[in-house]
Parts: structure tokens; sequence; C-alpha cells
């Protein structure tokens, strides 16, 4: 299983210079190397390096790997676009935008991230402490006994996991390695039934034992920090700018650490129980969905696929059984009597079947019906001539 693990560098003032000249030197090798595959509409990778793999490392003055990692970064950059514009996400065939986006090269920031393999970057990790150092590639020769800080199991992982690519990032004047690590997976055992966990923004889970994690305090601190940002903008001050820039990913990381604190709950219940545990496939939610202005804030910044991510990920690590079911009429139906009607939903907390009567909370009703269609998903995946078989006879 892929994990990507974030560490922090620790430079001296000349490591760092090493580090900013690198990472300027490498985008601006990308970008120049965009141009070229755009003007000849080169996309793939093998096609690019045949073609530029001489001039730029002449050009930039850079090492085989570095070039090579340079290359891979454009076409990963060209494919990623591609995508977006099949998928329709810069408009159809024919508007302004898609129009703008195709005719234009990808441009590289100057500070960027670059990617790194173990042929430009090895760890020295200890096997014990929260520090270890690395040795890596710049364009003023390579940087050895480079100080690295993280959290203790995450210098376990990168000292006894295959480590594969590393990102290099500055970020808010810190310098971080986010490495992608082959980490172990528990063997998900049989599990006896599954725990549905309903997703929302009034509560951000819900699971089908009833235990709701609320979201009003992570509203209330997004509407604060939205108000924030209205004022700061309407200053127009230097001032205001930088704070706007001081405070960009604060609420992101906000958010990131209780989706964290929650998934991590519904993960050690589902092990706790032996069960497995089953979610909304919301992939396109937003397309989806039609709302009222004030609600589209809302659903636009709450993060749906990160806690799926996170729960995901944390499942797998545990041994537990992980699925996704579809999300149609999950909060319309029934789970005493599977009598479906959107009357059914009387409002966002309360549920009443307009046939026998029951009453329930609406997200607890709809959990306990991902939890039913989590069995049937989990059977579908691990017998899936179950039902041809069921048909035939």
């Amino acid at each position: 299983m892929k994990q990507v693990v974030k560490v922090r560098l620790l430079p001296t003032q000349d490591q760092e210079l090493a580090l900013s000249q690198t990472l300027r030197r490498c985008n601006e090798a990308a970008s120049w190397l965009s141009q070229q595959m755009h003007a000849l509409g080169i996309t793939h990778r093998f096609a690019a390096q045949k073609k530029f793999y001489v001039e730029l490392r002449e050009r930039f003055n850079l090492s085989a790997q570095p070039t090579i990692r340079v290359i891979g970064k454009v076409a990963v950059a060209y494919t990623t676009l591609r995508a977006n514009v099949q998928a329709g996400n810069f408009g159809p065939p024919g508007s302004s935008l898609r129009s703008k986006v195709e005719a234009k090269p990808a441009v590289f920031r100057p500070e960027a991230a670059q990617p790194f393999d173990a042929r430009c970057l090895s760890w020295q990790i200890p096997a014990t402490g929260r520090e270890g150092t690395v040795s890596i590639w710049t364009v003023a020769g390579r940087l050895k006994f480079l100080r690295v800080t993280g959290k203790p199991e995450h210098l376990l992982l990168l000292r006894t996991c295959d480590i594969g690519e590393t990102d290099l990032i500055h970020r808010d004047g810190k310098w971080f390695l986010f490495a992608t690590i082959e980490a172990p997976e528990a063997t998900a055992q049989q599990p006896r039934g599954f725990l549905g966990v309903d997703l929302g923004i009034a509560n951000i889970a819900t699971t089908s034992d009833g235990y709701r994690m609320a979201g009003a305090r992570l509203n209330r601190y997004r509407k604060r920090q939205l108000q924030l940002r209205k004022r700061l903008q309407a200053r127009k001050t230097s001032s205001a700018r930088r704070l706007l820039k001081k405070r960009r990913r604060k609420e992101t990381r906000f958010a990131t650490d209780v989706n964290h604190v929650v998934s991590k709950n519904i993960v050690a219940a589902a092990q706790r129980t032996g069960r497995g545990i089953a979610v909304e496939e919301l992939t396109g939610i937003r397309a989806r969905v039609r709302l009222r202005k004030p609600q589209r804030a809302a659903i636009h910044s709450w993060s749906f696929a990160q806690l799926t991510g996170f729960l995901a990920y944390k499942a797998a690590q545990a041994g537990v059984a992980f699925v996704q079911v579809d999300p149609a009429y999950t909060s319309q139906a029934c789970h005493q009597c599977g009598y479906v009607d959107r009357k059914n939903r009387r409002s966002q907390a309360v549920f009443k079947c307009g046939r026998c009567d029951f009453v329930e909370h609406a997200d607890h009703n709809a959990a306990r019906n991902i939890a039913d269609r989590g069995v049937a998903r989990w059977d579908e995946v691990m017998r899936p001539d179950a039902a041809p078989i069921l048909a035939a006879s």
C-alpha cells in the first residue's frame, strides 16, 4: 500500500541557498521543455526524452538523473492536463476557457516541487530519535548530512519500508520532503457485518451505531475564517496581503486534522468489533447536486474525498475491510421497511417513514442503509460469480 510521509528539512544557510537554486534551475528547465513539447505536440515522456534529453542537460547544466526527473515531471503535467480537458473540467469543446488552456504550454513556478529518486537522494535514518539525515543532489553539488526531522512513526516507516519518488517542497519559508513509501498492509479479515458511515456537513460523519461527529465546530471555524478573509481583502494593504498569505493554509490544516481524528475513531470502532467500513461513493457530488448560493461554499469547502481517503488507508493498515457503495436514496429509504420517498426526510435531522411511521435521526437512518449495502457490496467483491449462478438456477 502506497503512503506519503512528510518530513521537514533543517538546512543551514548555505544548504538552503543550494536547495533554492536547485528548485529554480529545475523549474526553469521544466518550463523551457514544456514550451518545446507544446510547440511540437509532444506529450509522452519517452518521445520527449528521445528528442530533448541532450539539449536539456547541456542547456541547464543538469546531471543525468535530474534531467530524467524534469522530463518526467513535465510529461505528468501534460497527462494531468489532458485528463482534465477530457473530463470537461475546463468546459465543453470550443469554450473560451478550454481553448485558452489548450493554446498555452504548461508553466512551472520558480519554486514548484521537484521529484527525486534513489539515485538523487538517499536516507540515513537512525533506529531511535526524531532526526536523521539525507544526501541530496543539488546544482551546487551533492549535499550530505542534511538534517531531517519528523514524527517517530514516520521515520520508522522511512527506515523499514521501500522508498519511491520523493518531492522536495519549499512552502512558507520551510523545506519539506514528501516521500512515497510502500507501507505494509494488514490482511483484511472476513468482517462480521459492516459499520455504515454517512458523511455530511451538519454532521461530519454518522455511524450506523448512532455515533455522530458534529460539524458545528468546523463550520463555525470556517465561517470565522471566511469573514476574516473578506475584511483583509477589503483593506487592500500590504500588511493585509501579508496576513492573508500567512493564513492561507491554516483552515486547510485545521480541517485535515479534524478528518484524521474522525477517521481514526471510525477505524478503531470497526476494528474493535470485527466489522468492515462502508461509505458512500461521493465522486462528482459537487457537479451532481443543486444547491442554493449560501450552501455552495459549505459543500465546496468540505473535503469528502480526503476523509474517504483517510478511512481507506487507515482501514488497510488495520486490516479492516473497506467498501464504497451507491449513495442513491440512502437518505430517503426507510431502514425499517424499505419504503423510498423524498418526503420521508422531513428535515436535515428528522426522518419519518410515510408508510410505517418509523422515526429516526436522518443521518443514522442513512448510515444503517449504507451498512446494509456494504454487506451486499462485500459479497459482490468476494463472490463476483454469485449473481450469474443464482440467475441460472
